[in-house]
């Protein structure tokens, strides 16, 4: 179990840390407004990605019949058709987009882009199928080598454009590496299938993800949309990288836990006892998540924006910590969307991303009204926490699920959470020392009211479909 545990940690790590060396290295051979402009592309990509996602990589995980060569080919028919829709939404919307945020010199750049939606289209789906026998290697090699080769063409770009363009390719470079490594490692041939009643099953299960993807834009890239469009490139960069140095640990611990968990919620779905063991466990895994990120930016988030980044982002460092506090909160609803999706109910995580979305008015009226980054942070951080609970009411309600076992731990977590700001208040960045004793208290503090994960670790015992 710990083998297969640490292999999909490695795996998604790698793969971030790659992602996140390589915007690292754009950020520090561009200009801050080059950056800006180079994390617009992000927004760009995530709008249309997002908003046309209908979660097909869940569903042949999730699905009773997910093993079924049919339903594969029509899955990889039906994503092969969004991924035309998206491509064409995202070549159509580049202008729109370019003149919103008050760059339309770029336009054709998000042209370009629109080929990497077009090619996740045709993405082999036996590295998700897979993971249904706890088979986790085709799905890392296919998304781990090419964001190193990502990483690895940075320099050689930099040379030849010296500018945001960088940053552009070499994220069309990745989308054509995910794609032909994952027919590599593939172990049945690649089919299409356009089928009415796959669609139509596809669409049952994905359109609540579908929504709650289009709130996962507002999300993730509104509010950078706000800042781009109401404090200009700069203050998009600073917001920008403060985002990606809080938001990818998270990510890595998020996407791991729903790789690891979700095939074997799946499989016990129809044993109460399991399935309500497993649900806690996943769900305290979710509020550690939150926790170990924010310890880690306590301890080094300062040090680390000063020795690698540079002067130039050193406006970053107050950001820091309520930054790391709102993806905390952000990822502990994560626990519970995923034992909701092994369920069948898509709709969960849709209602528990709605507070956030609706916040974000909230955020583009401070921005007009010439509030901070803090203000437009701490909105944020609210709209998360009401989602938190939404999420947790929703598991109660529509599973079955006493909420008393993970009572404690989410009490203990959010005071643990909530001492972060005090203590680097308290010992200052300077003190590392003692930073990193006291983030290690909050760590143990923390596990240790989290009963269920705590035995779930120690019997090691995986959950798998029959099949």
């Amino acid at each position: 179990m710990y083998k297969s545990a640490l292999l999909i940690l490695s795996g998604n790590a790698f793969t971030s840390a790659m992602t996140f060396v390589r915007n690292l290295l754009v950020a520090r051979l561009v200009s801050v407004e080059d950056y800006g402009i180079a994390a617009t592309f992000a927004i760009s990509m995530a709008i249309v990605e997002l908003a046309s996602n209908l979660g097909l990589q869940q569903l042949i995980v999730q699905d009773k019949d997910g093993n079924d060569s049919k339903l594969q080919a029509g899955l990889q028919g039906f994503q092969a058709l969004r991924a035309l829709f998206s491509a064409a939404l995202l070549f159509f919307l580049a202008h729109p987009i370019a003149q919103f945020l008050g760059i339309p010199e770029v336009a054709w750049a998000y042209q370009v882009l629109a080929l990497i939606p077009l090619l996740n289209g045709f993405i082999h789906f036996d590295i998700y199928r897979l993971q249904r026998q706890q088979v986790f290697k085709p799905l890392i090699f296919s998304t781990a080598l090419p964001a190193f080769l990502s990483v690895l063409i940075v320099w050689p770009l930099f040379q030849h454009f010296g500018d945001y363009r960088v940053m552009l390719f070499a994220v069309l470079l990745q989308g054509i590496g995910t794609v032909t490594i994952s027919h590599i490692v593939a172990q049945r041939p690649y089919k299409l299938r356009l089928e009415t009643h796959r669609i139509r099953h596809a669409l049952n299960f994905g359109w609540p993800l579908l929504i709650n993807n289009v709130l996962l834009v507002l999300v993730f890239e509104g509010e950078k949309l706000v800042v781009g469009r109401e404090m200009g490139m700069s203050d998009l960069a600073i917001f920008a990288m403060g985002f990606t140095l809080t938001l990818t640990p998270t990510l890595i611990l998020a996407q791991s836990t729903q790789s690891f968990f979700l095939p074997q919620l799946s499989a016990t779905k129809g044993d109460k006892n399991r399935f309500s063991h497993l649900a806690y466990a996943t769900m305290q895994a979710s509020l550690l998540n939150g926790l170990l990120p924010a310890c880690i930016i306590l301890v080094i988030g300062a040090l680390f924006v000063t020795l690698v980044l540079g002067d130039r982002y050193v406006l970053l460092i107050p950001y820091l910590v309520p930054l790391a506090i709102l993806q905390a909160v952000r990822v502990f609803k994560t626990g519970s969307a995923t034992v909701a999706l092994a369920q069948g109910r898509t709709t969960n995580a849709m209602l528990g991303n709605a507070f956030r979305a609706l916040s974000l008015p909230l955020s583009w009226y401070a921005a007009i009204q010439g509030a901070d980054l803090l203000v437009i942070i701490v909105i944020a951080t609210i709209g998360e926490l009401l989602g938190f609970v939404t999420s947790l009411v929703l598991v109660r309600n529509r599973l079955s699920l006493s909420l008393r076992p993970m009572a404690v731990p989410i009490a203990a977590t959010f005071i643990l959470l909530a001492a972060a700001p005090l203590l680097e208040m308290q010992l200052g960045s300077g003190s590392l020392l003692w930073l990193f004793a006291a983030a290690c208290a909050l760590l143990a503090g923390s596990l240790a009211t989290m009963k269920d994960l705590r035995s779930y670790l120690a019997r090691r015992a995986f959950a798998r479909y029959s099949e």
